[in-house]
């Protein structure tokens, strides 16, 4: 199969890729929200009608600077995350918010989120990832616990369960880094590409969905090994992997389009506080899709050929 037969081009790109996104990150860093810094939330409502964005970017940058996330919520509010504000700038926002006293506007809700909830609250996130990668890993290691059969002179061996655990926590890697460096390089271009609990809620779904990918294909390959033990075929291992790849590459592909195509409309024509969220799932919808079946199965492939070695 050309996938298989070509691996070494496809984890080339994935390299690449990953390269650039641990690029990103570094050079320009990530944009974290308030949630993970500290600030304040304020959500304010208008009489007759919300002003334009715009005009109320710009009032709220002349008090509290570059920074502010400002989200419309409802018919005629918005919800504005800024840095730690004290008394007076919190009362001079709200008269900016006014608009020159051309708005008559009303304080919903005000709090503030301190540096500790912040640092607790990106501790819990950071714990969270590991743990969903983790259970990952031990949950493959189960299922396919007996993937392999045959003798040392087995043509079609298999892997041990371990490779499948590897393969996977490599193209988990790759799905969460893409979404991480595509986000960091938006925030370098002075787009409003904050790392909040919603990113982070992002990649936990990226997580799932990427997995039950890779899952599926894995399940085949190991339906595949046990066709050819019975039938005692023998096929080489990259044959039975490619086959595997075969029978279950338009399911993937179309389950993740018809997705893909969810979160475009989400992002396009939903509300102004999902579009992150749309945008995350998105690329790394695409970047899961691709991991399943141009890096998961090569790798696990290109690790049989090593293990004979």
């Amino acid at each position: 199969m050309f996938i298989i037969d070509h691996r070494r081009i496809f984890f080339a790109i994935s390299a690449a890729l990953v390269a650039f996104s641990v690029f990103s990150a570094v050079f320009w860093g990530l944009n974290p929200g308030i949630e993970f810094t500290g600030g304040a939330i304020a959500e304010v409502r208008y009489e007759n009608g919300r002003p334009e964005l715009a005009l109320v970017k710009s009032a709220v940058t002349e008090i509290v600077g570059e920074g502010a996330l400002i989200q419309p919520t409802g018919e005629s509010g918005y919800v504005i995350r800024v840095r730690a504000l004290n008394t007076e700038e919190h009362q001079a926002l709200l008269a900016a918010l006014s608009v020159d006293g051309t708005q008559k506007v009303y304080e919903e809700r005000y709090s503030l989120v301190g540096p500790s909830i912040g640092s607790e609250l990106k501790n819990k996130a950071w714990i969270s990832i590991v743990l969903v990668i983790t259970g990952i890993v031990l949950f493959i290691a189960f299922a396919f616990r007996r993937s392999s059969y045959g003798g040392d002179d087995a043509r079609g061996e298999g892997a041990p369960p371990w490779h499948y655990s590897i393969a996977a926590i490599v193209a988990l890697v790759h799905d969460i880094a893409i979404p991480t460096g595509v986000f960091s390089f938006l925030g370098s271009q002075s787009v409003n590409a904050q790392i909040d609990v919603l990113f982070v809620t992002a990649l936990l779904a990226i997580l799932g969905y990427s997995v039950h990918d890779t899952i599926v294909v894995f399940d085949r390959v190991r339906e595949n090994l046990k066709k050819n033990r019975e039938m005692k075929l023998r096929k080489p291992f990259p044959e039975i992997v490619g086959e595997g790849l075969m029978q279950t590459m338009s399911r993937s592909i179309n389950t993740s389009l018809t997705t893909l195509l969810a979160l475009i409309a989400l992002y396009f024509f939903g509300s102004e506080a999902t579009k992150n969220f749309a945008l995350v799932l998105s690329v790394g919808i695409v970047a899961g899709t691709y991991s399943s079946i141009f890096l998961a199965a090569p790798i696990l492939v290109a690790m049989g050929g090593w293990r004979k070695n």
